[in-house]
């Protein structure tokens, strides 16, 4: 049997069974990393991969069923370098708090982390030290980004979940175009603690999986209270897997029409167009609604992600941690030149974009016209979601208005790059949670996501929703052919 093949619900009663070992799975998974990861890319640093892995099932309800974790998120036994030059050699002294539930919950922690556009920082996968990752589904267009190493190792079978990462859309973006399950949880829902931030108003972290019942125990484990992090909801965590009824019968859905307009790729609008029918054939109802504020999301996100990525990357300067400009180590200059060389010879063009831009909107004379003006803009953009949610058990979209694009199609013009998250950014403005789960391909063959939004701390009626959608179709069986 093909153990990697197959999801976490599915290994489970095999590993409890005695039918299959940590170690057989662990083994079928390495094998199909070394025989299709050469040409997808979706590991990193994969040479040092299971000999810093124990192939040893702890007790509880992931035991034995391994994990691949995005290169963003802290572990103790091996390193984190947000496929950046400037954190090379950088081994965390503790666990995220994510690793650790997972691993007290008997999963395995792949010795290898998954490439990721670098600090997160992209729509591709383009922007790692490490070279792009590429779509399995078509090997010259990218797996989407910053977590699309996680999208494409789940699509390829190179993993059977993953965790990644979720700023402005970067779980469900590259879930969209690797055609696999990705949710964004509710802001404060699962603890940021040992994620190496982003932005940290808008930073999550999330499940990638294979179809949504893995997602769902995924989300029992991950979730809940965590002290350590100062912006952790205490909510009590239901059990995700009992929202799994495939009863929508009476929901009321949203359909946003700032989300349908001009510009959408035309397969995309049919496509999620049809995924809505299918909703309705499910007894749920759906109906137009509007998001005005919409149209700044864009601009918003912006100003404030690139605001708060400048001051977190001010940390990372060769002192403490992480590689240092040999120059400067053989010359001993001051420390102005230090930082200054550094940064700039370890951080790519990508980061050095965002910290320029967001230096500025935070700079003298610049504060209140650019960054305080789009937390009020911000607050306007939640203000239409409570609205809507007020009547409406969720909001259904496209994940993205284009399947995935070509390497390279867009690395040379950041505008449209930033544009291909316009469907995802205003979720992490809003702090609510959403999910993508495949609908459909193009003519082409590339897949097509459906996105579901809720209100906060409702991910139970995503799951629902996106459960009872999965199993009325086949999209999320279909496999790439590598």
């Amino acid at each position: 049997m093909e153990f990697h093949t197959l999801t976490a619900h599915e290994l489970l009663p095999l590993i409890k069974d005695g039918k299959a070992e940590p170690l057989q799975v662990l083994r079928s998974l390495e094998k199909r990393i070394r025989g299709v990861d050469p040409r997808v890319k979706a590991y990193v640093r994969f040479h040092e991969s299971l000999e810093h892995t124990e192939a040893k099932a702890g007790e509880g309800v992931l035991a034995g069923i391994p994990v691949t974790v995005k290169d963003i998120i802290c572990t103790r036994d091996f390193n984190t370098e947000c496929c950046s030059r400037i954190l090379e050699g950088f081994r965390p002294p503790y666990d995220a708090t994510v690793i650790r539930k997972l691993k007290e919950a008997g999963a395995i922690i792949l010795g290898t982390k998954v490439n990721m556009d670098e600090f997160a920082f992209g729509s591709s996968t383009e922007n790692s030290r490490f070279g792009p990752t590429h779509n399995p589904w078509d090997l010259a267009r990218v797996p989407g980004g910053s977590s699309g190493g996680s999208s494409a190792a789940v699509a390829a079978d190179e993993a059977i979940i993953s965790l990644g990462t979720d700023t402005g859309g970067s779980i469900r973006q590259p879930a969209s175009f690797c055609g696999v399950v990705g949710l964004k949880p509710t802001y404060g829902r699962v603890s940021r603690y040992g994620l190496i931030a982003f932005a940290s108003s808008l930073d999550q972290i999330g499940p990638i999986t294979k179809d949504v019942r893995d997602c769902a125990l995924l989300m029992n484990t991950i979730s809940g209270y965590d002290p350590h992090d100062s912006t952790s909801v205490d909510e009590p965590v239901p059990d995700y897997t009992a929202a799994l009824t495939g009863d929508i019968k009476g929901l009321k859905i949203g359909i946003p029409d700032e989300y349908f307009v001009e510009g959408m790729d035309p397969e995309v609008k049919a496509i999620v167009g049809e995924a809505i029918q299918q909703l309705k054939k499910l007894g749920a109802t759906h109906t137009p609604v509007s998001l005005p504020h919409t149209e700044y999301a864009v601009p918003v996100y912006y100003i404030i992600a690139t605001a708060e990525a400048s001051s977190n990357l001010a940390r990372f300067d060769g002192v403490q941690y992480g590689w240092r400009a040999e120059a400067v180590k053989a010359r001993g200059q001051n420390l102005i030149e230090m930082y200054s060389q550094t940064r700039g010879q370890a951080f790519g063009d990508e980061v050095k974009r965002r910290i320029i831009l967001g230096t500025f909107a935070l700079s003298h004379g610049y504060y209140d016209a650019y960054y305080l003006r789009a937390l009020k803009v911000r607050t306007l953009i939640k203000n239409d979601f409570d609205a809507v949610f007020k009547q409406f058990d969720c909001i259904v979209t496209p994940t993205s208005p284009t399947p995935a694009f070509r390497i390279g199609e867009k690395a040379a013009d950041p505008l449209q790059m930033y544009l291909s998250d316009i469907y995802t950014i205003s979720v992490n403005l809003a702090g609510i949670p959403a999910i993508s789960v495949p609908c459909g391909f193009t003519r082409n063959g590339l897949p097509v996501g459906l996105q579901i939004l809720a209100k906060p701390f409702a991910e139970e009626t995503l799951l629902r929703v996106a459960h009872a959608y999965e199993q009325s179709t086949a999209w999320h069986t279909m496999k790439p052919k590598l």
